[in-house]
């Protein structure tokens, strides 16, 4: 079929004729064009006054160029010339090359050929349309006559692709295509066809030209243009008054558009599909039961057949597997899903899946399985089931839907409780050990071999008035010492000289504080290794302000006991008491503080640490007037025995 867009071809005979420059004037001013070869023109120019138009004509005569085209002969005005023109029979006769009147002609005689080739394909149209009539009323396969239909109507509009579409709720099922007898059934989303859905929205025929452009392609232009499709027609297929299918062309290479006979006929051909359609379903109804019946065994036998292909595929996978129906019963479960849920393949063979799973929480399982039947996949969702045997388990499960043989959804487990088991134990061990370094009162501090702090506990907060938010991968350990330690540290911590490598002992060390304020402490550090190579460096700090205050008061107390020889034993005894005692006080007021943090107050220990505590510091009190003495002052205790009175001893300040 020609496109509409080439203009029509005009040939001269013979070639070397004086009228090829007149000839060439009229066809440009009508929008013809010449061509060399007769074979292909629509209409020739015989040039009868030229003196070697004899042989060019019985040539032209020969071929068969001349049953197809339209002749207009150039002849001399005499009557012996026209008589000469009987055999020839041409369309239209002309006795002058000018430009104008020959142009007029031409005119004329491509009107006259459009009309004749459209009259054929009309006929053609009318002689195909009642070929498909006809199978339609013999066929008793459809599937097979309707790819015949698409195929045909593909071959005789010269397109790329003709394809019935029926309709279903938001999609739509293509049941032929004339490039592929075995594309049916396929489901397609409407929402990628705007051209369905706009004849579905209107009952009426829709065309679209310029389809790469187009403004109702919008959204699938880029794909439109990628298939070189140029124009869509898309037809309504009516079925007791509702669009229930498109018949939908598409033409693509030099074919740029659809005419209006075209579209006529395609309308035709999409009422007399509809009405085979409608047809062929009154015939399936009119079928018995014994049709039914046979069609269902038929049905059953290949969906079995189909079951047992799945089985011998999933036999070897390690992973439980387990194809179910749309009511969530099994249709089939593999050896090690069998093995897993504690029954066998024949036992679980038509159970539902909560009877072979027992689930914690069935709404989770249900909702798995409700998502594959909507077409959605759901993966590594963890379900906690009691198998068959009583075993409590946490399956790892996976579904996705699966439509090929009539079943639902195929359901893959896997069993993860030693997994999470583990996992939650990892947990629990990191919370503790978080714990323990927050509740420890001596700062710890960790970083990474940039120096970038990864660890910041509440004693770390206490000492140096920075919040873990603060220091935590913004800040360096760098910014912690004055100028120059840091760096000294490392290579200490390096050095086998201070505690053995990658180790240092405690030693006295200044750190700075938020306040820029140089704050003194006991520290120990070591450097962590991971398979030999270093990986991050951690420092245990003790503050010791507290100490050394108590020191210089201790020392100030020695210096007054000095001044009087008779408190210098008792001052010198106070002293040393405080001094030793207050050590192991410390120690023992902070590890009931720990244990006081782990027990609540239901537990039975608790109380007893309470009790330990108080007296503790009952202790540290006494401790505290012991190294506050600085006289010597006593008061009586059973009888005529006489002790140190603490709190006159300790109540004078300097």
């Amino acid at each position: 079929m020609s496109s509409p867009e080439i203009s029509l071809g005009v040939a001269l005979v013979p070639s070397d004729s004086p009228a090829r420059e007149p000839l060439l004037r009229a066809t440009e001013r009508v929008g013809l064009r010449v061509v060399d070869s007769p074979a292909e023109a629509v209409i020739i120019l015989v040039d009868l006054t030229s003196a070697g138009s004899g042989p060019a004509l019985a040539s032209l005569l020969s071929g068969n160029g001349a049953f197809h085209a339209l002749l207009l002969a150039l002849v001399d005005p005499g009557e012996d010339a026209f008589a000469s023109l009987e055999p020839l029979r041409p369309a239209d006769v002309i006795t002058s090359a000018v430009p104008h009147e020959l142009a007029y002609r031409l005119q004329r005689l491509a009107e006259r050929y459009r009309e004749r080739e459209e009259q054929a394909q009309l006929q053609k149209d009318l002689s195909l349309l009642l070929e498909f009539t006809a199978d339609y009323a013999e066929s008793l396969d459809v599937g097979a006559l309707l790819h015949d239909v698409t195929r045909r109507l593909a071959l005789r509009l010269d397109i790329s692709r003709a394809s019935l579409v029926m309709l279903d709720r938001d999609e739509g099922i293509i049941v032929a295509s004339s490039d592929d007898p075995a594309l049916k059934n396929r489901r397609i989303e409407l929402s990628r066809y705007p051209e369905i859905r706009e004849v579905v929205r209107t009952g009426r025929p829709v065309m679209v030209e310029n389809a790469p452009t187009h403004p109702l392609l919008e959204g699938v232009q880029r794909a439109v243009a990628a298939q070189g499709i140029h124009a869509i027609a898309a037809l309504p297929l009516p079925i007791r008054g509702e669009v229930r299918g498109v018949l939908l062309v598409r033409a693509a290479g030099q074919r740029r558009t659809f005419s209006g006979r075209e579209i006529d006929f395609l309308t035709t051909v999409a009422h007399a599909t509809a009405i085979a359609l409608r047809n062929a379903s009154v015939l399936q109804d009119m079928r018995g039961q014994t049709e039914r019946e046979k069609s269902a065994r038929i049905a059953a036998e290949e969906q079995a057949a189909a079951l047992r292909t799945y089985h011998l595929f999933f036999a070897n996978v390690s992973e439980g597997v387990a194809i179910l129906d749309d009511k969530a019963c099994v249709l089939s479960l593999n050896p090690a899903g069998a093995m897993l849920l504690d029954t066998s393949p024949n036992e679980a063979r038509g159970r539902h899946l909560h009877q072979l799973t027992h689930p914690v929480d069935d709404g989770v399982l249900m909702e798995m399985v409700a998502c594959a039947g909507r077409g959605e996949t759901r993966a590594g969702v963890d379900v906690g089931v009691s198998t068959q045997a009583g075993r409590q388990l946490t399956l790892s499960l996976s579904a996705a839907p699966l439509r090929d043989s009539g079943a639902a959804t195929i359901l893959s487990f896997r069993d993860v409780t030693h997994a999470r088991r583990l996992a939650d134990e990892l947990r629990h061990t990191k919370d503790f050990l978080e714990r323990l370094i927050d509740s420890s009162v001596d700062a710890i501090i960790a970083a990474d071999m940039q120096g970038r702090i990864i660890l910041f506990n509440k004693g770390a907060e206490a000492i140096l008035d920075y919040t873990a938010q603060e220091v935590l991968g913004t800040m360096t350990i760098r910014q912690l010492y004055p100028v120059g330690v840091a760096e000294r540290i490392m290579a200490q911590l390096r050095s086998p000289d201070f505690g053995g490598r990658g180790r240092l002992s405690m030693c006295r060390q200044d750190v700075v504080n938020r306040a820029q304020e140089l704050v003194p402490v006991n520290m120990t550090a070591s450097i962590l290794y991971e398979g030999g190579r270093e990986v991050a460096s951690v420092g245990i700090f003790t503050d010791l302000r507290d100490r050394m205050q108590l020191e210089r008061k201790l020392s100030d107390v020695e210096t007054r006991l000095e001044e009087s020889e008779k408190s210098a034993v008792i001052v010198a005894l106070a002293g040393t008491a405080a001094h030793e005692l207050n050590q192991p006080l410390t120690s023992v007021m902070g590890y009931a503080e720990l244990l006081k943090r782990k027990l609540k107050p239901e537990d039975f220990a608790f109380k007893p640490v309470d009790i330990i505590y108080r007296e503790a510091e009952r202790m540290a009190e006494i401790v505290r007037k012991i190294g506050k003495i600085t006289r010597y002052e006593t008061k009586t205790y059973m009888g005529t025995q006489r002790i140190l009175d603490l709190d006159k001893a300790s109540s004078h300040e300097e």
